[in-house]
């Protein structure tokens, strides 16, 4: 077992405390992850996907796993690619993972934008800006998009409510942006308050870069589209957190539920359509 909250599994933190109620933050974190989405599509209009059918509410036939599995899509050409809203675990164990993931198209480069809370059954709390970019070599796409929210980032990382956390998969330490949140803290009402704010901000910090970004010349969309499928697949099929919901799920239903969220047919088409 670890000895840093900082690199502990969530094996390790559910182990601790298997049976905690966590019913009032998935109230709380639904209506935020809500909130953002409702303001996301009014302005980027997208529909439900069929994909999605079924699947609004489902449980176990024991209870001891449930969710809601929401997926869209919009017009991959002018707007939102792939929006998924959704949540998986168990509300009275302990156990929470929820998500708003927005996927834009290749019409422009504007970063994707990644927001997931959960229970472990301490609060944990990601949000990522997935660079469309290479910001090793890329310094202008750094300058225009990461370097405006580094005072924020550094503000949050130095809130000592708050833990970071390292995941224990490689692709997804990666993954991380110089701009990313990982967290873990307290069950209190300041901390989701805070978080409140942070995704307000992020939200609408993002929905300013999308009004004002400039196209992406026509002749280099395909090659991002195709970057941006590879990372969105890897981005949910290599979590880790998949390996635990198999223990509740198996196999078998957990790859579906991650091929839904990843849109891995959409995806499909898109390449088809090409």
């Amino acid at each position: 077992m670890s000895s840093s909250a900082q690199t502990k599994t969530i094996h390790e933190f559910l182990a601790e405390a298997p049976d905690v109620d966590s019913s009032e933050l998935w109230a709380a974190f639904w209506e935020i992850l809500s909130e953002a989405k409702e303001k996301i599509t009014a302005q980027l209009p997208v529909r439900e996907h069929p994909s999605g059918a079924g699947l609004e509410y489902w449980a176990t036939d024991d209870g001891s796993y449930e969710g809601s599995l929401n997926p869209y899509a919009g017009d991959p050409d002018e707007g939102v690619e792939w929006l998924v809203h959704s949540w998986i675990g168990n509300r009275k164990a302990s156990i929470l993972d929820m998500n708003l993931q927005v996927w834009l198209g290749p019409h422009i480069d504007v970063p994707h934008l990644i927001i997931v809370f959960g229970t472990i059954p301490n609060i944990f709390f990601y949000s990522e800006l997935t660079p469309r970019r290479d910001l090793m070599v890329d310094v202008d796409y750094l300058r225009r998009y990461y370097e405006p929210l580094n005072d924020s980032f550094l503000s949050l990382r130095g809130d000592d409510r708050f833990t970071w956390s390292v995941s224990h998969g490689t692709y997804m330490r990666a993954y991380l942006s110089p701009v990313a949140h990982s967290y873990t803290a307290a069950r209190t009402d300041d901390v989701v308050e805070t978080l409140r704010e942070v995704v307000r901000e992020r939200v609408d910090t993002w929905l300013g870069w999308v009004r004002d970004a400039q196209p992406v010349p026509v002749e280099q969309r395909a090659a991002l589209r195709e970057r941006d499928h590879l990372v969105r697949t890897y981005g949910y099929t290599l979590d880790p957190m998949n390996e635990l919901s198999k223990r509740f799920l198996g196999a078998e239903r957990v790859e579906e539920l991650v091929a839904t969220r990843a849109g891995l047919g959409q995806i499909r088409e898109q390449g088809d359509n090409a």
